[in-house]
């Protein structure tokens, strides 16, 4: 038995890139920075961390649509490695692909609605028994 699951909040280093695959399915690419603060010998250190994050179907294309550099988010999703042979040597990169993400309220947003995007993303407003069957392809917006 294994594990693979990932939660992560952060804001966008760059702009989404958005690419399509030969059959036609989006891809986003985005980086994030999440930040830890911790207390050292009584002074505040911040630790900042860069992760890649890839976003597939429609979610793909929204978050290309409405996510710019410095938009924050909260990813839920599964780490993957990727290996490959440089010369010579092996090489590897760890990134997370989203099962779903959540746009955070821009500041100043005084109603503190979120937009969703993914697969089973949810959102802080009640949803009716018919809308709990939407497809994993279908999104919620709030505004």
């Amino acid at each position: 038995m294994s594990l693979n699951s990932v939660n992560i909040m952060g804001n966008l280093t760059r702009d989404p890139e958005l690419k399509y695959t030969p059959s036609g399915k989006a891809v986003s690419s985005l980086s994030i920075a999440n930040n830890r603060v911790y207390t050292k010998n009584n002074e505040r250190v911040t630790e900042v961390s860069y992760f890649d994050v890839e976003v597939w179907g429609v979610a793909a294309d929204n978050c290309a649509k409405y996510l710019k550099k410095g938009s924050g988010i909260i990813v839920e999703g599964r780490l993957r490695q990727d290996r490959w042979e440089k010369d010579g040597k092996t090489q590897s990169r760890v990134r997370i692909i989203a099962n779903s993400v959540h746009f955070m309220p821009k500041r100043g947003d005084e109603s503190g609605a979120a937009a969703v995007a993914g697969s089973g993303a949810s959102s802080s407003t009640p949803r009716s028994e018919s809308e709990s069957t939407i497809s994993p392809e279908d999104i919620a917006w709030e505004e």
